[in-house]
């Protein structure tokens, strides 16, 4: 219990207050401190108490004063107390806890006083990098913690420095005469807090320093910081944020690149070294794909047999290159598909080799997985060969060109007859072809979108379509039977059907794709409802899709008459790992070609354009824009509410791609 007439000290706000104890009680004491404040104080927050009793003053104000000196006096003694020399002293003795009239003695070489004490704790709760206060005892820490604690402040003196500097950084930046590229290191190194904020939010670690610096320096809308990074030079003006948020690989590993590095070293006539590999490079293959496309992964050839037919279809034998716990197969388990944005493409492998040695690329010798499928005058299927081989592609055509020659060239016509008959052969099984227009972005050199629809279903693409859906499907059952693990696709059957054989009436395929169930993906083969077929896997596009690349080495595995390269296990890890790398990549695909969308509709705010209306309820309407195929809900107009399959004008009333948001009006 402290007495009446002790001189205490209290910490207020993180300051020592020196008070007198006027009356005194178990657990709280009454006091009237320096500032001249009489208070009621728990005894827990006394940190000093004199051993001095003193006489109360003649006045209030000589007590005041007397405090005001004392504190003086304590705080001037402040200035001899070293505390680094004293820990130092400490290390040596063999305990931790001290009382600190024995550290003050220590440290002024004299008997301990009230002062000195007062002056010694001062300096402890000042600096707490050696002592710390506890329950009237100073604890010294140890090396370790002090080496902890030294870390610590260099970092608070760094964010200090950061937030202090930061807004004349920023103030440079957002000046007239400014000039992209003269950033110095400090405005790089701000730049990039604010970037990461603007990314992740407060889960960046630099989120308090980002806040502080922006709004100092003026900055608080939500896209402040977006726009100071593209004048900064950081950022294009149409930077992908949902890339950059959702933190997908765009750079490959030094060992990834490395390994391409040697893969290009290899001679393409070792392949023929290969007995388990035939040469087929007597056959004439064809490509067939867009006027742009880089990365040819698939050919095609024909043989007549008689009555029947001799499809082959060669897709790039990329499990030659790319082996299980290789560096470039790790890179393809992170990406697990080639993403495409209208403006650029993320590859899953690097491009010397998805647009290299990989890419059946015409005249070019190259390593292939043949399936020669041998189809009956009703494209039924008769036999199955598939092996390693290696072929030359004689032609690069592009869909246009096949559309032309539908009637001139032997080998299209033979392609285009049997792709007509593989869809009616579906078609019985129960597929839904449902064309849809492929929505085209173009962004020309003065960043102006541009948008338009191109046909799904041509002959050309159909062609090719069908071919690969043969592909997969033969390989899908071809892994089942053997009892090999896989991975394989599946659609359960249709719970509402709208739309049968080949219609292509845009308001019933857009119903219709509303009620189809989701696809499945498993290591166990079962139906395809949406295709029409009993076995389905994706094999045809090693070069962007994992799960292709993983099926191709379980079926070379067996065609070699090996051990399956991945057991069931592995398998089921790999439906894992690509239900987690397909959603993210799809959704930072649709929200990349949104914006894009977004940004020609603002170019176009208050005009009026046309609407498909799906479905029309009490309350809203569902509408599918058809220059751009965007779907979109409006209020309903009450009695004036259109028609589901009637086409009606709405006006583009705003359109911001920044924000995510758009709005119409009838």
């Amino acid at each position: 219990m402290i007495a009446t007439g002790k001189l205490i000290e209290y910490l207020d706000s993180g300051k020592f207050v020196c008070a007198l104890v006027t009356e005194s009680q178990a657990k709280r004491l009454r006091l009237i401190n320096q500032n001249g404040r009489e208070i009621n104080l728990p005894l827990s927050r006394v940190v000093h108490c004199s051993n001095e009793t003193h006489a109360p003053a003649s006045t209030r104000e000589s007590l005041i004063t007397h405090l005001k000196e004392t504190t003086n006096t304590r705080l001037s003694l402040m200035d001899k107390v070293d505390l680094k020399e004293l820990w130092e002293l400490t290390c040596e003795e063999n305990t931790t806890v001290f009382n600190p009239a024995f550290l003050a003695e220590l440290t002024f070489g004299e008997d301990a006083s009230d002062d000195t004490v007062s002056a010694f704790l001062r300096c402890v709760f000042v600096d707490k990098l050696y002592f710390k206060y506890k329950e009237g005892k100073v604890q010294a820490n140890s090396p370790e913690k002090v080496e902890q604690l030294l870390i610590q402040q260099e970092k608070e003196a760094k964010k200090n420095h950061l937030i202090e500097d930061g807004t004349s950084a920023i103030a440079d930046i957002q000046s007239s005469q400014f000039k992209p590229g003269n950033l110095t290191p400090f405005q790089i190194e701000i730049l990039d807090i604010i970037k990461n904020y603007y990314i992740s939010g407060n889960d960046s670690p630099d989120a308090k320093i980002a806040q502080q610096v922006l709004k100092s320096s003026g900055i608080t809308t939500p896209h402040g910081p977006f726009h100071l990074l593209v004048k900064a030079g950081i950022w294009s003006e149409n930077e992908n944020i949902p890339l950059l948020k959702n933190d997908l690989p765009v750079n490959f590993s030094l060992a990834a690149r490395q390994q391409a590095e040697q893969v290009l070293q290899c001679n393409q006539e070792d392949l023929f070294a290969d007995p388990g590999r035939r040469d087929l490079t007597h056959l004439a293959p064809i490509t067939i794909d867009g006027p742009t496309t880089l990365d040819f992964d698939d050919a095609l050839t024909i043989e007549k047999q008689d009555k029947n037919y001799l499809v082959g279809i060669h897709i790039s034998d990329v499990a030659h290159y790319v082996k299980p716990g290789d560096p470039l197969f790790l890179e393809a388990m992170r990406r697990g598909t080639s993403i495409y944005f209208p403006e650029a493409q993320i590859p899953m492998l690097p491009r010397h080799l998805s647009q290299g040695i990989c890419s059946l690329i015409q005249d070019e010798t190259r390593a292939t997985f043949s399936f020669m499928v041998l189809l009956s005058p009703e494209a039924e299927v008769l036999k199955v060969r598939i092996f390693p081989s290696i072929i030359k592609v004689k032609r690069r055509l592009t869909y246009e060109d096949v559309d032309k020659m539908l009637k001139s060239d032997e080998e299209i016509k033979i392609f285009n007859m049997l792709r007509q008959k593989l869809r009616k052969n579906r078609l019985e099984q129960g597929a839904l072809l449902l064309p849809f227009p492929d929505v085209n972005v173009f962004i020309d050199h003065q960043g102006k979108v541009h948008v338009n629809l191109a046909q799904s279903d041509t002959p050309a693409r159909t062609i090719v379509s069908e071919m690969m859906i043969l592909t997969n499907q033969v390989a899908a059952k071809f892994v089942a039977d053997r009892i090999v693990p896989g991975l394989f696709r599946s659609q359960p059957p249709l719970k509402k059907r709208i739309v049968y054989g080949e219609d292509s009436d845009l308001f019933q395929n857009t119903l219709q794709r509303k009620n189809m169930p989701r696809g499945e993906l498993s290591t166990v083969a079962k139906s395809h409802s949406g295709l029409g077929v009993s076995h389905y896997s994706t094999v045809t596009s090693p070069i962007r899709r994992l799960l292709d690349l993983v099926m191709q080495h379980q079926i070379n595995s067996i065609v070699r008459r090996q051990e399956p390269c991945f057991t069931d296990e592995m398998c089921k890890d790999f439906t894992s790992v690509l239900s987690r790398t397909l959603s993210t990549a799809n959704n930072v695909r649709h929200q990349r070609q949104r914006y894009w969308l977004l940004k020609y509709l603002a170019d176009r705010k208050g005009q009026k354009i046309d609407a498909l209306v799906i479905n029309s309820g009490p309350k809203r309407v569902n509408l599918l824009l058809t220059d751009i195929l965007m779907d979109i809900d409006l209020p309903s107009q009450g009695c004036r509410t259109a028609a589901s399959g009637t086409i009606v004008k709405v006006r583009i009333a705003k359109s911001d791609p920044l924000d995510n948001i758009v709005r119409f009006e009838w």
